[in-house]
C-alpha cells in the first residue's frame, strides 16, 4: 500500500449565527450577552463621530455599547464604513465582533458553543486507506482538532489519537487551516 493518502476531503468550519459574548451585565451580573441582529449606533457631536456596536444581556435584556470609534472626524472613516454603520449591514457587524482587537479593547470574548458546524462534505468508502482531510476555517472559530475530527469521522477521541497523524496538536485550540491524515483500522 502506498504512504500517499488515496483520497483527499475537504472539511469546512462554518458559522451558523455569531457568537454569544461573555460580558457582564452591570444590572444582572449574567456574563453573557448577545448582539442580536446586529445593530450600530452612530453619535456626532460636532464635526466628531462616536460608533458603538449595541449588545443586549441574555438575562434581563439590557442594552450596552461597545465602542468601535471614539471622536474620530467624520473625514477620518470610510465612506463605505460609515454607511455600513448607519445601515446596520450584518457582515459589518460580523467583522467587527470577529475582530480581536474590538474584543481586547472592550474586554470581551466570544462564546461560540452552538455557533458554528462542521460540513465535511463527501464520504469515502473504507477501502481506501489512508485518507487525507484538509479542514479549513470560514471564520476563527476556536476547536480543538480531536473533538473536531472525533465529531467529523464518528470516532472516540482515543480512537483520533491512535488512528490521526497531523502536523499540529491535536489538543490545543485551532482557529485557522489545518490537514491531518486518518490510517487505517487495526
Amino acid at each position: 500500500m502506498s504512504s500517499q493518502p488515496h483520497i483527499v476531503l475537504p472539511w469546512t468550519v462554518r458559522r451558523t449565527r455569531l457568537p454569544l459574548l461573555f460580558f457582564r451585565c452591570v444590572d444582572c451580573g449574567c456574563e453573557s450577552a448577545t448582539t442580536g441582529a446586529g445593530r450600530f449606533r452612530v453619535n456626532a457631536n460636532g464635526k466628531l463621530l462616536d460608533v458603538w456596536l449595541l449588545v443586549r444581556c441574555v438575562s434581563c435584556n439590557r442594552t450596552s455599547k461597545l465602542t468601535v470609534h471614539e471622536r474620530v472626524p467624520v473625514t477620518g472613516l470610510d465612506p463605505g464604513a460609515l454607511r455600513g454603520y448607519r445601515c446596520n449591514d450584518p457582515d459589518l457587524v460580523a467583522s467587527t465582533l470577529l475582530d480581536p482587537l474590538f474584543g481586547r479593547r472592550n474586554r470581551f470574548t466570544l462564546d461560540w458553543a452552538g455557533a458554528w458546524r462542521l460540513d465535511c462534505g463527501s464520504v469515502w468508502v473504507d477501502s481506501g486507506w489512508p485518507v487525507r482531510v484538509e479542514v479549513t476555517f470560514d471564520d476563527p472559530v476556536p476547536v480543538r482538532p480531536d473533538r473536531l475530527i472525533a465529531q467529523g469521522l464518528g470516532f472516540s477521541r482515543g480512537e483520533v489519537v491512535r488512528r490521526v497523524k497531523s502536523d499540529v496538536s491535536l489538543r490545543h485550540q485551532r482557529s485557522s487551516g489545518f490537514a491531518f491524515t486518518v490510517m487505517a483500522g487495526e
